[in-house]
């Protein structure tokens, strides 16, 4: 029994009012983040979820049209491109993006003298980030008589501006996604430190060479890994915007071959201030990733092998 003011309290009451007070203390605690996700988050979004369905151009209330927009985003040849080229991306861009990271952090797996210094510069690009200035720079480096262009030429090749050529924009934005693989690296190398060494020497006991070493052990101890970055990485691509929105100059030419999804958002939303028709676009975006990470996690049980995972 628990004495207070000189009465008797059961211990059961007593843990009754402790778990309460730390049941309030934790809810002050969490009482800025849930301002944050109910006010920034959560509020917007079911605000743009009720503007899919409306008429709204920020200058008069919105009115009410039911699917209209969503039957219109199929009808509307911009959008269907805007889809075409943004899975483009995804299909091509990520899974070059990871073996380039994964060939990198097998490469730097390895002791060697300046090892530091080798990670932090293939991972300094990541730190930049998709940002305006990067863009301004690639553009500068793909434009006609650019750098890209000079170094073509000196080796005898006439590749000329890739930014106006409908053609070469596409391998343009793979190679920026592709040249800031720092951040799946950086966990590639993490899964490749919790690899047991012992797996590659009992292999190479039964005269398994490197190429067989990496499909058999390589591979199935990175799966889970492999799994997480692929997730990351498709999700990220589909958010492509500030790349696109500075080389295209906010147009998505030339010939549409620069209108990601993304982009073509911002045209409808800010420029023809069409807010339910780009609102509709952005619950289909959130629809479609979320049936590709249901996608993903359900195919996952076929090939991600955890270690001591009962078989």
């Amino acid at each position: 029994m628990t004495r207070t003011g000189g009465s008797a309290v059961p211990p059961s009451a007593a843990r009754r009012r402790r778990r309460a007070a730390e049941t309030r203390a934790g809810y002050t605690f969490l009482t800025p983040w849930l301002i944050g996700f109910f006010g920034l988050t959560a509020g917007p979004m079911l605000a743009s979820l009720y503007l899919a369905f409306t008429d709204y151009n920020l200058f008069a209330p919105p009115e009410l049209v039911g699917f209209d927009n969503f039957r219109m985003l199929f009808e509307d040849p911009r959008f269907l491109q805007s889809a075409k080229v943004t899975g483009t991306y995804v299909l091509l861009g990520t899974p070059i993006k990871l073996v380039a990271a994964l060939a990198v952090a097998m490469l730097l797996n390895n002791s060697r003298r300046g090892q530091g210094l080798y990670r932090s510069v293939f991972y300094a690009p990541s730190l930049i980030g998709a940002s305006v200035s990067i863009a301004i720079v690639w553009k500068a480096m793909f434009i006609d008589r650019g750098v890209v262009d000079r170094i073509g030429q000196g080796i005898g090749i006439d590749w000329g501006g890739w930014v106006g050529d409908p053609g070469k924009t596409m391998p343009m934005f793979i190679l920026l996604t592709v040249w800031q693989f720092g951040a799946p690296m950086v966990i590639f190398l993490a899964g490749l430190k919790q690899v047991p060494t012992e797996l590659y020497e009992a292999a190479a006991v039964d005269g398994a060479g490197p190429v067989r070493k990496f499909f058999r052990i390589t591979l199935p101890m990175l799966s889970p890994v492999i799994f997480f970055n692929l997730l990351l990485e498709t999700i990220h691509s589909f958010q492509i915007f500030a790349s696109a929105f500075i080389i295209s100059d906010g147009t998505g030419g030339p010939a549409g071959s620069t209108l990601f999804y993304t982009l073509y958002l911002y045209m409808r939303g800010f420029q023809d201030f069409r807010m339910g028709y780009a609102s509709a676009m952005a619950w289909v975006l959130v629809v479609v990733v979320g049936l590709l990470t249901l996608l993903f996690f359900r195919s996952s049980r076929f090939w991600v092998h955890y270690s001591g995972e009962a078989k």
